[in-house]
Parts: structure tokens; C-alpha cells; sequence
């Protein structure tokens, strides 16, 4: 009986065996029909004189690794430092396992400039495998007296209080071009720069982008820190926004300030003991930080538009093409234009056809297919244009022009489609599908048959005479008396016209709308500084004329007092006042938009009607 069990015992033992070795052969197995991998890593920055790693990593263990043989400007100091990691999954019964082998180097560059580091070789079950190149940029080390200096107040604000330089973190306003056209595309980056380790984000308000039309970059989300040289300082940079902008007006445009609060680790100045021995503990600071206001020239679209000109502001290629030149009629035909290139196809306004007068036309439909870059939006605009000929004949439709402004030559261009002749055959006249469609050419008026009148006819006695009638003579009279009203109303205009100060006082409100109407259409287009100009020229003037005292003398006291004496309630008085103060204010104040600017503009007109009623009554 123990015979039987020490015997059952071996052959499970030998069974498991069996199976684990058949797990391993399998792993191996797989482990070798995996692709080989093999590639190498570095800072894309680095310090003159400071160490930093390059790493070869393999998927397969190797042998014989081989670097090049110029290093190109840097000098190893250790190195290779190897390490492997094996794991294995398996998931709904299957086995995955991966391996990874990592050979470090420790490189020191020896001068600045930017260098090529050539692939590695490296041998993997007979087959030689080759790396990556890196392209590695040496930056010079910070100067002395930054470090000095920089070192002495980060010690000096730590101690009252973990303050932080701004020399140590901040964020700048980059644009791509400071002189562009309008409606030319250009780049605005917000970049961090830090000597710091951040922690966290806190509260992020960019600037408004007012007068641009904007397209958001994708910025990518887990991007690693680069080192930038700058103002004889090294720092840490990270891209925290990019948008494309259009300009949508000529002349100098600023985009204003924005405000970000960013958490900094910093160091306390305090030490702690721990296994490792005195540690200096770091805290959490938060710092606000403004990034700088940005200027562009925008310059205006030069002279010599062509006609066909729709604000196409890049570098584009026009294609069109037809669906059909022969058709029945009833039959619809597609027209595509297809406007591929960079530049601002959202803002491009459709080119015109002229189609026959027999052709139903249907709004044309339009497909975007765009990306945004650096450049400007890149790829196609297709614009579809249905039409229907509801009548049999020939018919041509001229050619199809797309012009556009080239930023490149800085010239305007003009592409244009051959013209197409359409055969319209007789087609089914159930397929109509507009009811209310009319044929153009069944109003038009023939000058040897006219439509034939239906309505009863009008007869006149041969005895009655025009001579002599009381209506003949009234075409006498009539005149005569509208001549002496005439002259009577010129004597008194002229009497009034005399005097300047009465003249200037009824024509007040007639000058202050034509100058709010001027007003008003720099409040459509957004031009704050000069609807502010053109809003307070109204309101002096307004107010120069009615009390007729010149503008030198005016004042916002002086108004109020010459008001109350005609009888101006006070609230009215301070509404005045108070539409001056905001338009004064308002005229240099940022980022203004123009929700503020419809209120002013609503205030002053009803503020401006009731004075003109309260003076009438009191006249």
C-alpha cells in the first residue's frame, strides 16, 4: 500500500514537471517570435560641463553593443550600467510576457552647440540591430552672478516667508510674427519657465483674444519639461497654451495680459533628520503670475483687389469639376469646388456662379476637412452647388474664379474653371419638384401682342373739355399759392438762420444722432478706441450746443448747474455724469468688450431723448 502511494506521488510530481516545462518552452517560444526593439534616449537639452544619461534599451537580451565611434562633443564617465525587468500576464488563458534590458551611459558635455549621436549596434541571436540618432542641444551653465545672486535671495525670501523671485518662475507671451496682413494666420504661445519643481495649477484666467478670430492647438497633456537657455539663465519650459489667431482689422492690436497661479516646491530652510541623514524639507508655495502683454502690426490688404476677391488671405489650389454636362431637364446637377491650401478657409465667402436664368439654385452645402497649425488651417474647403434646369436647350455657364491674396509673393491670384456647356434634353415633367417655380422668360413683355385685358372698359363724353374746367384752372391757382407759402417760410428760415445760437441749440439733437449713428458702427466691428472718441464727441458736443457754451469752457460742474436751470431733474443730471465717467474710463481701460460698450451706447441714446422731451415741455 505505501508502495502504491510513493508511486502515485512520482507521477504527479513528474506531471507537474511536465506542464511547468511546457509553460517555459511556451514563454520562450513566444518570448522569440517577439520583434526585436532596440532604441536609444537623452535629454533633448543639456548643461556644458554637467553630467546626464544616455540610455540604449532592448527588448531581447544582447550582447556586443557598440556605440559609435564619435561621440561627437561628449565624454563618457561611466558606463554602461545594465539592467533587465521580466513580466508576465495572462489574461483569458493567454500568456504575454515582455523583457526589457537597459544599458546607461553617463555623458559629459565638453562644448555648446548642437550635436548628432549616431546609432548603436548591438547583436541579438546572430542579427545585428542599429538605434536610433539623437540630436542633443548644449545649452551654456547659468551665469556666475545669476547663480550668486539667484541663490542669495532664493535664501533670503525663504527665510521670510517662501517667497519666490520672479526671475525664477514665469510665464512669456510668444508670437510667431510681430508684422502680418490682415486675416494672416500667426501663432500666440504661453510658455512656463521655471527653475522650480511644480506641484499643481491653480487658478488660470489667459487673456481675451478680442478682434481675432481663434483656433486652439492641442497642446499635449503629458509633455516633458525642456531646458531652455534664456537671459543667461537655464530653465525648465513647458508650452501651457497655443492658439492660432486671425486678425480681423488692420492696424496696431495688442493681446492683453492673463493671470495664472502656479504651486512651486520650494525649499524651507529647515532640516530634518531621517535614515539618510539631514534632509531639507520643501514646502508648497503658490505664485501668482502675469504674463506679458503682446503688440502685432497688423497691416491692411493692399490695393487692387480683383473682383472676385472674397477674403482668401494664404496659399490655396482651386479645383472644380461638374457632375454632368448632359442632362434631361428636371435633372440635378452638382457643381464642387474644391479650395485646398493654408490659410483662413473658414473666413472664405463661397465664389459666384452665374447660372442661367431657367436653372433652380439650392443653397450650397459646404465641408470642412481642416486642421490647425502653425501656419494656419490646413486642408480642403468643398463647396457643393445643386441646381435643377427645368426647360430643354443649350445653356453655358461662364467661368468659376477664386482669388486669393498670396502671403508668400504678397501679390493677389486668380484661378479660374473652364467654362461648361450644358445639352438639356426634354426631360419628365412629374419630376418638378418646386411648385411655385415660374419660367423667366413667360413674364417677358413682347412689343407686337400684348396680354389681352379682360376688365371693363372706361368711356368719356365727346362734349366734356379740359379747357376751362375748374381743374384747369386749378392748375394755376395751385401753384401760385404754394409759391407764397414758399416765400413766407424762406423770409422766417432766414430770419432763424440769423441767429447762430438758436440754430445751434435746435440742431443739437440732430448733431448728437449722426454722431451716435458713427458710433454705432464702430461698435459693430468692435473699434473700442474710436467709439469712445466718437461717444464722447457727442456728448460734448451735444451738451456745447444746447447751453451754447464752447467745449473749452465746459465741465462736468458747469453742465450740471446750467441743467438744474432749466429745469433738469437731478437723476437725469447724474446719469450724464456718470455715462461721461464711464466713457472716459472705459476708453483706457483693457479687455473692454462689447457688452459694456451696447450698454453706453443704449444709456446715452435714451439718456440724450428724454432731455430732448423735458426741454420741449419746457419750451
Amino acid at each position: 500500500m505505501n508502495l502504491l502511494v510513493h508511486d502515485m506521488n512520482n507521477k504527479n510530481i513528474s506531471l507537474y514537471l511536465k506542464i511547468i516545462l511546457l509553460f517555459f518552452l511556451f514563454q520562450s517560444n513566444y518570448s522569440f517570435a517577439q520583434k526585436v526593439s532596440f532604441s536609444a534616449s537623452a535629454p533633448q537639452g543639456v548643461v556644458k560641463d554637467e553630467q546626464f544619461k544616455l540610455t540604449y534599451t532592448l527588448n531581447k537580451e544582447g550582447k556586443d553593443l557598440r556605440l559609435p565611434s564619435d561621440l561627437n562633443g561628449f565624454d563618457i564617465r561611466f558606463g554602461p550600467s545594465v539592467s533587465s525587468s521580466y513580466s508576465t500576464q495572462i489574461v483569458n488563458g493567454k500568456a504575454t510576457s515582455q523583457s526589457s534590458f537597459s544599458y546607461t551611459y553617463i555623458l559629459v558635455a565638453s562644448k555648446e552647440g548642437t550635436y548628432n549621436i549616431a546609432p548603436a549596434t548591438i547583436t541579438v541571436d546572430g542579427s545585428n540591430y542599429r538605434s536610433n540618432s539623437l540630436e542633443i542641444k548644449v545649452l551654456p551653465p547659468d551665469k556666475e552672478a545669476d547663480k550668486s545672486q539667484s541663490s542669495q535671495n532664493t535664501s533670503t525670501a525663504t527665510s521670510n516667508g517662501q517667497e519666490i523671485k520672479a526671475t525664477d518662475a514665469f510665464i512669456r507671451t510668444i508670437v510667431s510674427k510681430n508684422s502680418i496682413y490682415e486675416q494672416e494666420g500667426f501663432v500666440v504661445t504661453f510658455k512656463l519657465y521655471t527653475t522650480l519643481n511644480v506641484v499643481n495649477f491653480g487658478k488660470i484666467e489667459f487673456p481675451e483674444f478680442e478682434g481675432f478670430l481663434v483656433e486652439e492647438l492641442e497642446v499635449s497633456s503629458n509633455q516633458q519639461l525642456k531646458l531652455e537657455h534664456y537671459n543667461g539663465r537655464n530653465y525648465y519650459t513647458a508650452i501651457l497654451r497655443k492658439t492660432l489667431l486671425f486678425p480681423q482689422r488692420s492696424g496696431k492690436m495688442t493681446i492683453p495680459s492673463g493671470k495664472l497661479e502656479m504651486i512651486f516646491s520650494v525649499p524651507s530652510g529647515k532640516k530634518v533628520s531621517s535614515f539618510f541623514g539631514m534632509q531639507e524639507v520643501n514646502v508648497d508655495v503658490k505664485k501668482p503670475m502675469i504674463t506679458n502683454a503682446v503688440s502685432v502690426n497688423v497691416n491692411p490688404l493692399p490695393s487692387g483687389k480683383p473682383a472676385s476677391f472674397k477674403g482668401a488671405v494664404g496659399s490655396f489650389s482651386f479645383t472644380p469639376s461638374i457632375s454632368a454636362q448632359k442632362i434631361a431637364a428636371n435633372e440635378p446637377i452638382t457643381i464642387t469646388l474644391k479650395i485646398a491650401g493654408t490659410g483662413n478657409q473658414k473666413l472664405i465667402q463661397n465664389p459666384e456662379i452665374e447660372f442661367p436664368t431657367n436653372f433652380e439654385l439650392y443653397d450650397p452645402t459646404i465641408e470642412n476637412d481642416l486642421t490647425a497649425g502653425d501656419n494656419g488651417l490646413t486642408g480642403t474647403r468643398t463647396i457643393k452647388y445643386l441646381v435643377i434646369p427645368r426647360y430643354e436647350g443649350d445653356y453655358s455657364i461662364p467661368s468659376i474664379e477664386f482669388s486669393y491674396f498670396d502671403i508668400g509673393s504678397r501679390s493677389y491670384k486668380t484661378l479660374k474653371s473652364p467654362s461648361y456647356s450644358l445639352t438639356v434634353l426634354k426631360g419628365d415633367p412629374s419630376k418638378t419638384t418646386a411648385s411655385s417655380y415660374v419660367n423667366q422668360q413667360d413674364v417677358k413683355v413682347e412689343q407686337d401682342i400684348r396680354y389681352i385685358k379682360t376688365d371693363t372698359p372706361k368711356f368719356i363724353k365727346t362734349d366734356r373739355f379740359f379747357v376751362g374746367s375748374w381743374i384747369y384752372w386749378l392748375w394755376y391757382i395751385i401753384p401760385f399759392i404754394l409759391l407764397c407759402v414758399f416765400f413766407m417760410l424762406y423770409r422766417k428760415q432766414m430770419k432763424l438762420n440769423a441767429n447762430i445760437a438758436l440754430m445751434r441749440t435746435k440742431r443739437a439733437n440732430k448733431v448728437a444722432k449722426g454722431r451716435l449713428k458713427k458710433a454705432e458702427q464702430y461698435l459693430k466691428v468692435h473699434d473700442k478706441e474710436n467709439f469712445y472718441n466718437e461717444m464722447l464727441r457727442a456728448l460734448w458736443g451735444y451738451f456745447s450746443d444746447k447751453l451754447s457754451i464752447p467745449v473749452a469752457n465746459l465741465t462736468k460742474s458747469n453742465i450740471g448747474t446750467e441743467l438744474s436751470a432749466y429745469g433738469v431733474d437731478e437723476l437725469l443730471i447724474d446719469k450724464f455724469v456718470g455715462i461721461l465717467d464711464s466713457c472716459e474710463f472705459a476708453r483706457y481701460a483693457p479687455g473692454e468688450t462689447s457688452m459694456g460698450m451696447d450698454e453706453i451706447f443704449k444709456e446715452t441714446s435714451d439718456a440724450i431723448g428724454k432731455m430732448e422731451n423735458i426741454l420741449k415741455m419746457k419750451n
